[in-house]
């Protein structure tokens, strides 16, 4: 095989968050920044917010209430037997 192989050189490199943690771990790119990682994330730190963005919930609830009581009025009417 030639000593001259194509391979990757893994060296230890350190990623910086925002946050002020620093992973390390070995890369071929070095050492590099990152904008959020999980120490503090919302997903993996379990306060994430739920925003009801310019009320669409209210609005999508106000659209298909009135479709939800019409189908259940329909259904729940008996009818009259000969």
């Amino acid at each position: 095989m030639k000593d001259s192989a194509n391979h990757p050189h893994y060296r230890p490199a350190r990623i910086s968050c925002a946050c002020g943690m620093i992973h390390e771990t070995f890369s071929t790119r070095g050492d590099f920044g990152v904008d959020i990682c999980s120490n503090c994330h919302p997903f993996f730190t379990g306060k994430q917010k739920l925003m009801d963005t310019a009320g669409r919930i209210d609005r999508f609830n106000k659209k298909y209430a009135k479709s939800a009581t019409a189908t259940a009025t329909a259904t729940t009417t008996p009818t009259p037997t000969k």
